[in-house]
């Protein structure tokens, strides 16, 4: 009996191309997802080259406004969102490459983020709270910082991810660190194999359907 593919949508964005080490780590689970031998359907969005806009008002008024009465305009602004949305429906494992810049998420990894975060579409509200409607998806968070900030009071953005993707419903989450990448020549190699390794165990783990 064949394997089934696992659909991976794979989000970046390093200011460095690829010579960040963010993007050092998404090709590391490349390769890991490579020599395990599971089929799989890749989908990359470096968020940097694309170049997104913040969102504004006009983006977002023309999701609330029904398909059938967007102006052209509308149509076009609102097919940006249309696609990422279509794209994380589809995919099994949401991988996101995140760069820690000044204790959060580079502004266009978050406009991907405000833009995929859409209430009707990935969550929706109750009297109960927000119920998100991605259930069964898995999230890989492979992050890169130049101190040491998890488990600390200063790492911000983890928790802003874990909440970002839980009120989507994405709940199976996995964190891998590369830490101290700014802290000298040593603590940057070990920390880099030592995420490498830690990618490979997640490949290893990951539930292919």
């Amino acid at each position: 009996m064949s394997k089934a593919s696992l659909n991976v949508l794979l989000v970046s964005a390093s200011l460095f191309a690829d010579k960040g080490n963010s993007r050092a780590l998404a090709s590391s689970f490349v390769s890991a997802l490579e020599a395990s031998g599971q089929p799989f359907q890749l989908t990359h969005h470096d968020l940097v080259e694309r170049d997104l806009p913040h969102l504004d008002g006009a983006e977002m008024q023309a999701w609330m406004t029904p398909a059938d009465e967007r102006s052209a305009e509308q149509r076009k602004l609102a097919a940006l969102s249309d696609g990422f949305l279509a794209e994380l429906r589809a995919a099994d494992l949401l991988v996101v490459a995140a760069p820690l810049y000044n204790l959060g998420l580079p502004t266009q990894m978050k406009a991907w983020f405000d833009r995929v975060l859409r209430a009707g579409e990935t969550f929706r509200y109750t009297e109960k709270g927000p119920v998100g409607l991605l259930e069964g998806k898995q999230a890989l968070v492979l992050a890169a910082r130049g101190g040491m900030y998890a488990g600390t009071e200063m790492d911000s953005q983890t928790p802003h991810l874990k909440s970002m993707l839980g009120l989507m419903g994405i709940t199976d989450q996995h964190f891998v660190y590369a830490e101290g990448l700014s802290m000298g020549d040593e603590p940057r190699a070990a920390s880099l194999a030592e995420a490498k390794t830690a990618i490979a165990n997640q490949v290893e783990a990951l539930q292919f359907r």
